[in-house]
């Protein structure tokens, strides 16, 4: 079945990355028809001092309520300036990282734009980034942007796949949006290597193997091209961001569908992929994958 995305939230921290997003979500409303709504959250601090003197948790909502109309005054701004119609202009208050998903769910988003900064280097090491913790919250897929001055193009689309059981999920979104933008595909499986030490017969074996169940797998009506390549390098994330690179890549099309033990720990493929990538990623989340 073929989804659409009618309703797009983008969400802004005013950031130079954010406004990359808003080009996104614009160029993709255009293609799909879509409308656009307008997202700031402002951080909630006065729950932290809930057991303090009154007179400062006071202070703090004033201080709050102010960021909150110099927000929305931004948010006017920026319409104006940019000529996008939103559909909606809202400021709330709150944890970004949560807020923003449960806003989608409300205003029945199918799609959340977001520029790709995050905090501190210290606080991404401790909590993730702000996209971070959207992708892990998140039931619907989010595109992450870095910031870009050149207007959007999607002609080609790197979709890496790990041959999981969610991958049809990836597939079919990879699908609709190809159909949608007239882009064409590039399937890809990297054979991650670590820094174990193989032959060149054995790595080639290992290629042909991985390449021929690529091949093998069940064949789709398309109005565009699709390719199948497999590459090796040291990790998937790597291997994802340097070909995208190398073969000027309009867009990364993945899926973030992994165990939250490994997520924790390790951060998944995507969210590496994110960190590093020169294009903008468009990830699948687990509440997404698992539906």
């Amino acid at each position: 079945m073929k989804k659409q995305i009618k309703n797009i939230l983008w969400a802004t921290d005013f950031s130079a990355e954010s406004l990359t997003a808003l080009n996104y979500a614009r160029f993709l409303a255009e293609k799909f028809g879509a409308s656009i709504a307008a997202l700031h959250v402002v951080p909630d601090f006065a729950p932290a001092l809930y057991e303090t003197r009154g007179a400062l948790v006071t202070e703090l909502v004033e201080k709050q309520e102010e960021s909150k109309i110099k927000a929305g005054k931004k948010l006017e701004k920026i319409q104006s300036q940019t000529g996008v119609k939103f559909s909606r202009m809202m400021v709330e208050t709150g944890s970004a990282g949560k807020k923003i998903p449960e806003i989608a769910e409300r205003e029945k988003c199918q799609l959340i734009a977001i520029g790709r900064k995050g905090l501190s280097a210290l606080e991404k090491i401790l909590l993730g980034s702000v996209a971070s913790r959207v992708l892990r919250h998140s039931k619907v897929p989010v595109l992450v942007t870095p910031r870009k001055t050149k207007a959007p193009v999607i002609k080609n689309i790197l979709v890496p796949t790990d041959f999981s059981g969610k991958e049809e999920k990836e597939r079919d979104y990879a699908w609709m949006m190809a159909s949608t933008l007239g882009a064409d595909l590039t399937l890809i499986y990297i054979l991650e290597l670590y820094d174990f030490k193989f032959s060149p017969t054995e790595i080639k074996k290992m290629m042909d193997q991985a390449l021929e169940r690529l091949k093998k797998r069940k064949k789709r009506q398309q109005e565009f091209q699709v390719k199948e390549v497999v590459v090796r390098d040291l990790n998937a994330a790597a291997g994802i961001v340097t070909y995208a690179a190398k073969h000027k890549m309009d867009l990364i099309l993945m899926s973030t569908c992994v165990s939250p033990i490994e997520r924790f720990f390790l951060g998944s493929t995507t969210e590496k992929v994110i960190s590093y990538s020169t294009v903008p990623v468009l990830a699948l989340p687990s509440g997404y994958c698992e539906k």
